[in-house]
Formats: C-alpha cells, structure tokens, sequence
C-alpha cells in the first residue's frame, strides 16, 4: 500500500491528524492495535482549551461539542474546606470548555468514516522501517497476514507505549522524568453536581478534585497512595472521602451514586525529545505525559498535532520543508511550558508522603497568596486556559 502520511495510533492525537490531513486533500492510512470499542473504553480527562475548541472546529466536528459540551467561566481552589473563585473570564478574557475525550475520539471516528478515510484496527507487530530514507515503511500484520505500507512521513501518535518513540535510536532520543508518590483514584458516576465549576481542592487529608461531563455526570478524584488497589476502594467509602475532602458546603448537598467506571492512575511528568527523527514525527503521549491536575494531556495532543498538520500542509501545498523541520522546536517550547505548569499545579495542591513541615507551610503560603493576589491569580488563569498556539 502506498499513502502519503501513516499514522500510527487510532486516539485522539492520530484521529484528529487524520481529519485535518483528509480535508486538506492528504492521502494517510491509521494503524491501530487495539479494536474500536476499546479505544472509546479508555476513560480521559475532559477540560478543553479554546484552542483545543479551535482546532476541533478545524476539522469539522465541532457539532456535537458545541451543543453538549459546558462553558466553564473558572475553577473553585479549595484550602481545607474554604473555596476561593479564579474568574478566567476577568482575569485573561478566555474560558475552557467541558467535553469528555471519550466524545472527542468518538466524534473523530464518526467524521472519519464518513470521509471515507482508511483506519486499519487490530494491526499487530507494527514496526518502522526507513525513517530516515527519502521512503519509509510500516509492517504490519492483519488477522496474521503480513502487509506494508510505505509512505512519505509518519506520525507517531501511539501513546507512551507504542512502537514509534522506541524506533527512534537510544543515542539520538533524550528523555526526561519525574514521578510523584501518590496516584489519583478516580470515579464516574450517573449524579447531576452540586456545583457549578471544576473544585481543586487542598486539604490535611490530601487533594480531591470535583469535576462533571454533563449535567447529569460527575467524574470526581482523590489522592491516594500509589500502592492501593481499586479492590480497597467501594463506592461508599470513595464517597466519604471526597466528601471530607471537598468542602462542607459541596459534600451537604451533593449527591452519590453507584460507580460506572473506577481505575487508578499513577501521576508522573515525562518528556522525550526531540520529537523528529527523519520522516518520523512524534505527537500526543508518544512524546509527553503530564499529571492530570493542569488539564493539558489531551491539550498538549492537540497542538502537536495542530504544528505537524501545518507543517505537512506546507510541504504537500508549497513544497516548503520549514515547517516541518521546526517542528520539535516549536512543539517542545509549549510542551515543557505545559509540563512547568503541570509540575507547579500538582506540588501547590498535594500532600506529599514524609513531607517536612517547612515546606508543608510553604505550600500553605502560596496558596494563601494566590488567594488575594490577583497578579497571581491571572498567571494561573493565562496558563489553565491555554498558552496561544
């Protein structure tokens, strides 16, 4: 098979790629490993950027968001019960927008297959071959037929552990990591939320974060050691701790119900670079992960890919590799931008295990000052809503 992009990766990252690369007159083939229904099982973060909406819109699939999605306006921080308002609105002029990633990659898949764009699921022991040749090859195998497809450049959309950031040499790609010693467990549930906005919340008893997909659904965290097991946690007990968490106001009226999904996830903040590598370009967790207390994964997703479309439009369009030759450069300054303010999000609003007391009031301190700053308020409020693409 012959194409001008492959892409590997069927999430968010690879979906959106795709869209914008069909409607744009590009030729791209996506290789999936896993099955559809399994893809739209994965359970994601849900806060959008406005230029995350932007480029959503881009591609043709802003419908359904824009009729479901919930315009949120700011963000409630919490010290030990007592909620302070970050007005985004009055400090930057810019809002964030409520959609599940799950609707983001099922709206994406809908809009590809009626563009008629090849997605080829179940695709097994993909490998990379001739990145750094003028034609580059991807193999493959479907239901135990061999197959290959050879293409102008690919994109490596397959998350942490897919095969394209390990095809890059181990003397060309750098990477760099930082773990933190507690995980988020997480619940969603069939509720209607007694509040209006996303609540972070910082108490003795560690973090808890309040948030919704809808009118009628909350997805709700707390910290927890990383050693725990989904197992020790029912849903009443969940709920009692939230509840301890959150505030007096919120747990008063809030109402609870049976779990629909609960999982645990380890928080760590990685980056790897560069994100080129010949005719390979990396996008989404393919190159960066970050903790979910800034909101940017699925945001960081997007403007890689934004950058690699541009740059592909460019060359296919104008014959013009500049774009695509900055691309890691430009790609990395927001990433790391986002990693710094991921790392800070987290370090303000956790109970860390051993923690000595200075650094204990420290913490204290700068939430108490971004309190009553408004100089403060709007740094955390210009990068929540999205540095510019």
């Amino acid at each position: 098979m012959r194409t001008q992009v492959a892409i590997i990766g069927a999430g968010p990252a690879g979906l959106l790629l795709g869209q914008l690369l069909q409607r744009a007159g590009i030729d791209n083939v996506i290789l999936e490993r896993r099955t559809p229904d399994y893809v739209l099982g994965r359970i994601r973060a849900g806060v959008l950027e406005q230029g995350t909406v932007d480029v959503l819109k881009l591609a043709g699939v802003e419908d359904r968001l824009q009729r479901e999605s919930l315009l949120h306006e700011g963000v409630d921080l919490s010290l030990e019960g007592v909620r302070h308002r970050i007005s985004f609105h009055e400090l930057v002029g810019r809002t964030v927008t409520v959609y599940g990633q799950t609707e983001v990659t099922r709206d994406l898949m809908h809009a590809r297959e009626a563009f008629g764009g090849l997605s080829v699921y179940e695709a097994e022991s993909v490998a990379l071959s001739g990145i750094t040749d003028r034609r580059s090859r991807v193999s493959y195998t479907l239901h135990g037929d061999a197959r290959e497809i050879e293409c102008d450049f690919i994109a490596g959309c397959d998350g942490y552990h897919g095969v394209s950031r390990r095809s890059i040499p181990a003397e060309v790609l750098r990477t760099f990591e930082r773990s933190y010693p507690f995980g988020w467990l997480g619940v969603l549930a069939d509720v209607p939320p007694a509040w209006d906005e996303l609540i972070y919340a910082s108490s003795e008893r560690g973090f808890a974060l309040a948030s919704m997909r809808s009118p009628t659904r909350v997805r709700c965290y707390v910290q927890c050691p990383l050693e725990d097991q989904v197992e020790q946690w029912s849903d009443e007990r969940f709920w009692e701790e939230f509840k301890s968490r959150i505030g007096a106001d919120i747990a008063a009226r809030m109402q609870t119900g049976p779990s629909i999904e609960k999982s645990i996830a380890p928080l760590r903040s990685f980056v790897a670079e560069p994100m080129r590598h010949g005719q390979l370009f990396l996008a989404g967790d393919a190159a960066h992960i970050v903790p979910p207390t800034g909101a940017k994964g699925l945001n960081l997703a997007v403007s890689d890919v934004f950058y690699l479309y541009e740059g592909l439009l460019d060359y296919y369009r104008q014959g013009d590799r500049g774009s695509l030759d900055a691309y890691s450069t430009r790609a990395l300054r927001r990433v790391w931008q986002s990693v710094r303010f991921s790392w800070w999000m987290t370090s303000l609003l956790h109970q860390f295990p051993g923690e000595e007391e200075f650094s204990s009031r420290i913490r204290r301190s700068e939430l108490e000052y971004l309190f009553t700053s408004p100089a403060a308020q709007a740094v955390l409020a210009e990068n929540y809503v999205g540095l510019p693409l």
